[in-house]
């Protein structure tokens, strides 16, 4: 994936760095609570593309969107509020400029020494952002020399800062940006086979582009969560009150035919846990086949004996991509499948026989909650920009680094 440029290409562009300003695109929608930060976590992964442009001697700009203001200035969403998270992590001083492009920004580089760090302010509180307006994204450049992208979770966005930016200015790719793209690249773009894709979650209706793509793509799809329910319904199976998309069984029909044709194999749980009502360690709970499910029952995890083959089926693979639960993982004892099955593929990853990439916030906190996330190859924290790439889409903001 080397069609796009890396901050190991800016000494061949610049040559030295001091006093060069950087205009960097991070990710700082963070999740707060009583104007705190609660989770620093994207913090920390821009801060190395910070920390080198900063001790290179260039003066750093932030760029960043925090929620929907919609275009206009609102006080509960300035960008003032993370500054001092931000310096936590940097473990240094920085600098607050309420605008993001004119004469107060100019007059803030002339305050700013070669290695200092400001944040600008929330750039949705302009509509020219989400409008990719290219009379902002140039007023936005005209105070810098270099583009950085370190926010892969919004590069699915075609915004001024993190698309139109890159057209106007020498642009690179981050290192959070770019240890993103070389983890997507080994997981579906030049993957080693066979590959195994895990798709769980609620609803058909909301991962069909990512299943109509991983097809054509992969070796073994598994498909867990209540949208595992509407593919048993289109083979026949009576799940009963389970979370089901009863209008969708034919489009699962048709996802199952394409894979036929592509060669690929859809694992469908056999076994599964159910129960009568939906609650923590409920007395009606079984696990039986998927045949005996009663007109009473509903479907909450994968059973057993299912697992345990899936847990197979990844050892013969090389790569996994992995997207959503496979049960009612929130609550007890319908996490057990994705546990475990997340388990097996930690243990894969770690012994070095698989290339394991996981995403998506369900996800994430499914496989924090099986305690082997830091064993995965990779985690990506972008939601909507990691479901797009699943679906084989272009992301404006990679794209217009590759230019």
């Amino acid at each position: 994936m080397s069609d796009f440029r890396t901050l190991d290409d800016i000494g061949d562009d610049f040559g030295d760095l001091r006093g060069k300003v950087a205009l960097v695109r991070i990710d700082l929608n963070l999740p707060m609570n009583g104007g705190q930060v609660t989770d620093k976590t994207r913090i920390v992964a821009s801060a190395p593309t910070i920390l080198e442009l900063a001790d290179a001697g260039a003066k750093v700009l932030l760029l960043a969107h925090f929620g929907r203001p919609k275009g206009a200035r609102n006080s509960m969403m300035s960008l003032s509020m993370v500054v001092d998270a931000v310096q936590d992590v940097l473990g240094r001083e920085i600098m607050f400029v309420p605008e993001v492009a004119g004469d107060i920004v100019a007059q803030s580089l002339g305050i700013m020494r070669p290695g200092d760090v400001s944040i600008l302010e929330n750039t949705r509180f302009w509509p020219g952002e989400e409008a990719n307006d290219p009379a902002f994204a140039k007023a936005m450049a005209a105070n810098g020399d270099l583009y950085v992208n370190d926010a892969f979770s919004a590069a699915h966005r075609a915004h001024a800062s993190t698309e139109g930016l890159a057209r106007l200015l020498p642009s690179y790719a981050g290192r959070s940006m770019q240890k993103e793209l070389d983890a997507l690249d080994k997981a579906l773009g030049n993957p080693e086979k066979p590959v195994a894709a895990v798709v769980g979650g609620a609803k058909v209706s909301s991962k069909l582009d990512v299943l109509k793509h991983l097809v054509t793509k992969v070796d073994h799809l598994i498909i867990g969560g209540g949208m595992a329910n509407t593919f048993l319904a289109a083979r026949g199976v009576d799940v009963g009150k389970s979370l089901c998309e009863h209008d969708l069984t034919s489009t699962a029909e048709e996802i199952m035919e394409a894979a036929d044709k592509s060669g690929c194999t859809v694992h469908l749980p056999y076994d599964v846990v159910v129960s009568k009502e939906f609650a923590a360690n409920p007395a009606s709970l079984r696990t039986c086949n998927v045949h005996e499910v009663a007109a009473d029952e509903m479907i909450l995890d994968v059973g057993p004996q299912a697992v345990e083959a899936l847990g197979d089926v990844l050892k013969t693979c090389r790569t996994l991509v992995w997207n959503g639960p496979m049960g009612a993982f929130e609550t007890e004892p319908f996490d057990a499948a994705t546990v475990a099955l997340a388990r097996t593929a930690a243990a894969l990853s770690k012994e070095g026989s698989l290339v394991s990439v996981a995403g998506g916030g369900d996800t994430v906190a499914a496989l924090n909650h099986a305690g082997v996330a830091q064993d995965f190859t990779y985690i990506s924290t972008a939601g909507g920009a990691f479901l797009e790439w699943m679906e084989g889409k272009e992301l404006p903001g990679v794209a217009a680094l590759s230019q």
